[in-house]
């Protein structure tokens, strides 16, 4: 079995790891009330998605 012949430094461990991030949720606005909301996801304050109400809210 082949063994590694010297230590690998933190710098190129890190180096590696460098892609395995999580990323960060992008948000965009609500065309109907402004707010912030996932890409395809109903909007949590108005209810709507793709310009139709989906949802009932109490406004």
């Amino acid at each position: 079995m082949p063994v590694p012949k010297r230590k690998t430094s933190k710098s190129k461990r890190d180096m590696r790891r460098m892609h395995q991030k999580v990323a960060a949720p992008n948000p965009t606005t609500c065309p109907q009330c402004g707010e912030a909301v996932l890409p395809h996801h109903v909007c949590p304050s108005c209810g709507s998605y793709k310009g139709r109400t989906v949802i009932e809210t109490d406004e």
